[in-house]
């Protein structure tokens, strides 16, 4: 990848579609389905997700997006909101965040509303993440990393041909003070998907 000064002129996208669902930079109206998300499913995302306690109020998630819009604008982050096709529902979230935008080096993070999971939601929604960045974007390393113990999310990556480089002992407290293992894995332009 080109070593690029104008990093806000970095092409991207407004939507990425797919059979089932819509991948799309948060907006300001988007708030509300957010924080009803987050309400159904705090407890659900609280053992793996530090952001669990967020949004909690329609403003909070409102100046959340505010921040995520800027950061787009940038090309700071790239995060991005999950929408089901075929009625708009918003699913979760998920995103681009660049690592090391010289070598094309970004991580994938996910996390999806309780009852939209098993659906195979964000494996869709990942793999359209995984294509815009190996074609438009020119990347050369995607990376995921998940709880050993969050067999969902690790699922999702061996899913869509990552391939698990890492297990990462104690190398972080989970959200309920104890020690954990993280899962890293990566997808190259050249490994099979």
């Amino acid at each position: 990848m080109e070593k690029q000064s104008f990093r806000a002129l970095t092409p991207v996208f407004d939507e990425l579609r797919g059979e089932r669902v819509i991948v799309r930079p948060y907006r300001v109206e988007d708030a509300e389905a957010l924080q009803e998300a987050m309400a159904e499913s705090r407890e659900h995302l609280r053992p793996w997700m530090p952001f669990a306690d967020d949004h909690k109020s329609v403003d909070e998630a409102r100046d959340w997006i505010t921040h995520q819009i800027a950061d787009w604008l940038v090309r700071k982050n790239l995060v991005l909101g999950v929408w089901e096709a075929a009625t708009g529902r918003y699913l979760g979230g998920t995103g681009l965040h660049p690592r090391d935008w010289e070598i094309g080096y970004f991580e994938i993070g996910y996390w999806l509303r309780k009852s939209a999971e098993g659906h195979g939601y964000m494996a869709e929604a990942v793999g359209l993440l995984v294509e815009f960045a190996f074609g438009p974007l020119g990347a050369n390393r995607l990376e995921i990393q998940c709880d050993e113990r969050n067999e969902r999310s690790a699922a999702v990556a061996r899913r869509l041909g990552f391939v698990q480089e890492a297990l990462l002992r104690n190398d972080s407290k989970g959200m309920d003070g104890t020690l954990r293992n993280t899962l890293v894995f990566s997808l190259i332009p050249s490994d099979p998907r």
